[in-house]
């Protein structure tokens, strides 16, 4: 069996430590340097894509929606809100590790189909908390997959998104009736209680790495 190449590295902003793009063949591993898991592995997607999905069919039907997707990773959620939506739909994709765009630009960006080249795309390099911050009522959907969920593993900043502050910043950024999608590594029900005593209704959704098997993974809509 071929053994995985080391094709890119980046620092992670405030943290020093530093994120390793591998490949092997047709599969892409992102990894922590020193760490024995994976971030996130090309042929395990299910979970990102329905972060999407999930979302997305909430919002469909409106008219020119704009969605803004916090962390690119692989691209496998962007891909799938795209592919969710309509022609006249904006989707805006914030990741704070500029190498990240640059190996969906290159590369890995084949794994997802490369959905950074679709004019329907706009990137942001920078911490998504700052856009939630910074407008009112713009998004129709906000989808969050940064870091490894409300329990931090990258990077501690990351905390803030997950805390009430983060989450009010989410819910004042929505347009009336939006959705906040969240992705998590797991189950939390200390975090669904977080986010219903700010007023959201909630659904915690289990859904699987691969359709039908794989890790179980966490997504909360909230509206």
């Amino acid at each position: 069996m071929a053994r995985f190449s080391l094709i890119g590295t980046a620092e992670i902003p405030g943290k020093g430590s530093e994120l390793r793009l591998l490949q092997r063949n047709d599969e892409f591993s992102i990894k922590i340097a020193g760490s024995t898991g994976e971030l996130m592995n090309s042929r395990l997607h299910g979970s990102e894509d329905a972060l999407a999905t999930l979302a997305c069919e909430r919002i469909v039907d409106r008219p020119k929606p704009k969605v803004l997707i916090g962390g690119l990773g692989m691209g496998f959620t962007l891909a799938a809100a795209l592919n969710s939506l309509g022609e006249d739909a904006e989707v805006i994709v914030a990741e704070l590790v500029p190498e990240v765009e640059e190996w969906n630009r290159g590369p890995l960006g084949a794994a997802a189909g490369y959905p950074l080249n679709d004019p329907r795309t706009q990137v942001h390099i920078g911490d998504v908390g700052r856009l939630l911050k910074q407008q009112a009522a713009a998004y129709d959907a906000i989808l969050l997959d940064v870091d490894n969920g409300p329990e931090g593993l990258t990077r501690k900043d990351n905390d803030w998104l997950y805390s009430p502050a983060g989450l009010m910043a989410a819910q004042s950024a929505l347009r009336p009736d939006g959705i906040l999608a969240i992705w998590s590594a797991g189950q939390d029900p200390a975090f669904t209680e977080r986010i219903r005593k700010l007023g959201f209704a909630v659904e915690a959704v289990t859904v699987r790495a691969r359709p039908g098997k794989g890790a179980r993974h966490v997504i909360w809509l909230a509206w």
